[in-house]
């Protein structure tokens, strides 16, 4: 495994253990180099998943790689400073991740992907629920919040 600090290709392994929700591996490494530690999670992928994408300057589909990451990075900043603990987060990271894995499908729509993200994160906190949504539904105007808000709220009335 690459050093993040140094580039150095060689690491020790000093403890691995399972994530919380034993989707997993968590490795501590140190570069045999530099001496920097570092953390690496080690995941099951079950086959090469690759999002299509819509909606470019040119118009035209793009393809890329499935990246979990990205799941991550959007789900944590939807719920920044709402107190969720992080292990309920990558648990719904992981909820996604195993939808789309199941889905059974090579190619996978970025819509589609971004449907399961809302439904994750309407279960989770409404507030990170209208924050994601304010984005991927790309809000332009305060009304778009307001007519949101209040069927997000008559949702849970119901």
């Amino acid at each position: 495994m690459r050093c993040p600090f140094c580039a150095h290709d060689d690491s020790q392994v000093k403890d691995s253990r399972p994530t919380e929700d034993n989707t997993a591996i968590r490795r501590r490494r140190q570069c045999n180099s530099c001496g920097a530690r570092f953390t690496t999670f080690e995941r099951v992928q079950l086959r090469d998943i690759t999002v299509l994408k819509s909606g470019g300057p040119d118009g035209e589909e793009r393809r890329e790689a499935f990246d979990r990451s990205k799941i991550e990075q959007s789900v944590a900043l939807a719920c920044r400073k709402r107190g969720i603990a992080q292990e309920r987060l990558d648990q719904l990271v992981s909820g996604i991740q195993r939808q789309i894995e199941t889905l059974g499908e090579s190619e996978v729509d970025a819509k589609q992907i971004g449907e399961m993200v809302m439904d994750g994160l309407r279960q989770l906190d409404s507030v990170a629920y209208i924050r994601f949504a304010s984005v991927y539904r790309d809000f332009s105007e305060a009304r778009d919040f307001q007519e949101f808000a209040s069927s997000v709220r008559d949702m849970g009335d119901t």
